[in-house]
């Protein structure tokens, strides 16, 4: 009988430890620009408000279509398609107020975080994923927590989401390193890509 080879998940623990680190060292990239450039450069902390849910679309993107498809990828995909509506939803809030802006954030603080949680759970196996369940239930959190702040009469800024992104960055860089050490200790198993399961 013939052997039919069916699509499998790839989740390459060495892709997924420097896909950690580019995700950890971008965040930490923009808290630095945020809290030294863009809460006192208006412009600035503009372009860092639409660039920060962007790059998460692009990544959550690559890293889907990296590790099996959009399709075997779903969590990574909703996540992927919520940035992309949250950067224009980041836009057009920018010409409401402040206020719009930090609930936009917190909406998409919620989902990233839960989209986030899922694909750590289904990851489980491959270790370090605790920081990104964590991480992705600490966001939902904060979400929650931004949407408050916006409706406080203190007008909120860039320096009020700095902390989001820097918890961000924390937990991925914790799951590179803690991935790091693992790969360090049985470097054969574990920079071996799962193989596609064939069925009769």
């Amino acid at each position: 009988m013939q052997m039919t080879p069916q699509p499998d998940r790839i989740d390459d623990p060495r892709w997924l430890r420097n896909y950690a680190l580019a995700r950890a060292a971008f965040s930490i990239a923009w808290v630095a620009a945020a809290l030294l450039i863009g809460r006192h450069a208006p412009l600035a902390a503009a372009a860092l408000l639409v660039a920060y849910p962007a790059w998460d679309a692009i990544a959550n993107l690559v890293d889907a279509r990296r590790n099996g498809g959009l399709r075997l990828n779903r969590s990574q995909t909703l996540n992927a398609t919520a940035s992309a509506v949250t950067t224009l939803a980041v836009v057009i809030a920018l010409g409401v107020g402040p206020h719009a802006v930090l609930a936009v954030f917190g909406v998409w603080a919620i989902l990233a975080g839960l989209f986030q949680l899922l694909t750590g759970v289904r990851r489980w196996s491959l270790g370090a994923q605790w920081a990104m369940v964590l991480s992705g239930a600490q966001s939902t959190l904060a979400g929650a927590f931004m949407i408050k702040q916006a409706t406080d009469a203190v007008v909120p800024g860039i320096v009020d989401i700095a902390p989001y992104a820097a918890f961000g960055a924390f937990y991925f860089l914790m799951s590179a390193i803690w991935m790091t050490v693992k790969q360090l200790r049985s470097p054969v198993e574990s920079l071996q890509p799962s193989a596609p399961r064939a069925s009769n």
